[in-house]
């Protein structure tokens, strides 16, 4: 694993830690490389239930590194851009991960750091924690997807003041948006996150992973498609080993085991 990524197992959950404390994990390509890498091994494994994204030492992230974007000044506009799709096939990778995806934001998130907590699943922020898009104040605008994840929960007045002006926003008005799951005591939103995440791990994988393009795919497609999406999704599901357990568990009138199914197959 790369040292600007350090992994480590919670039980079923995999924690993927930002590692880049003097810069407040600031982000690089060996990161995203990294992460991108980490997550294509947690879904190839069946004792993984679930992921948590934190950053080192008490921030999340700061987002990109100025000083590598003022050397990307130097390359031409298409170079600029392939250095650009590195973070958003990161993104992307986040959001195709079929097991769940959390992130603890301590501190801070700004700039990519933003889209990075934005594309996971679920979200746990402390209280005094914030979200900050402050491209504007650099003379750049947003990347990484973070416009369009915001645009799911704000008015286009509120995303605009945002972006416009480049001003944190505090957890609890973006719990209070919609967009954080949980608000924890600073210091403990790893640990909510884990808990939370551990949850999740005791699941149904497969079910979990079309419950979790259906919640993709929900804010974009027709009510048809998204209809259409859904009976495939539910046909796949009934003939899954993972219905007759859980269905065969509720008139048993006990807890369905799931975990013990994923260590058969």
């Amino acid at each position: 694993m790369s040292e600007r990524l350090v992994s480590r197992r919670e039980g079923a959950v995999q924690v993927l830690v930002n590692h880049n404390p003097q810069a407040r994990n600031a982000l690089s390509p060996e990161f995203y490389s990294a992460l991108r890498e980490a997550l294509t091994v947690a879904a190839a494994d069946p004792e993984v239930g679930a992921v948590v994204l934190v950053g080192a030492q008490g921030y999340f992230c700061a987002g990109g590194d100025l000083n590598q974007l003022a050397k990307r000044r130097e390359l031409t506009e298409s170079q600029r851009r392939e250095r650009i799709e590195a973070l958003h096939e990161t993104v992307r990778a986040i959001r195709r991960c079929p097991k769940p995806v959390l992130a603890a934001v301590e501190g801070g998130a700004a700039g990519a750091g933003v889209s990075l907590a934005l594309a996971c699943d679920l979200l746990v922020m402390a209280e005094d924690a914030y979200l900050s898009l402050a491209y504007v104040k650099v003379g750049l605008s947003p990347d990484g997807g973070a416009t369009a994840f915001l645009a799911e929960f704000m008015p286009r007045q509120l995303l605009a003041e945002l972006v416009l002006t480049g001003d944190r926003i505090a957890a609890p008005r973006l719990a209070s948006l919609g967009v954080v799951n949980r608000v924890a005591a600073p210091g403990s939103a790893e640990a909510q996150a884990i808990e939370l995440a551990q949850r999740l791990a005791r699941g149904p994988q497969r079910a979990m992973a079309r419950i979790k393009a259906l919640s993709l795919s929900a804010h974009h497609h027709s009510v048809e498609a998204q209809l259409d999406a859904e009976a495939e999704r539910m046909a796949a599901s009934l003939g899954d080993a993972e219905a007759a357990e859980g269905i065969g568990a509720f008139f048993g009138k006990r807890a369905a085991d799931f975990i013990s199914l994923r260590k058969l197959s």
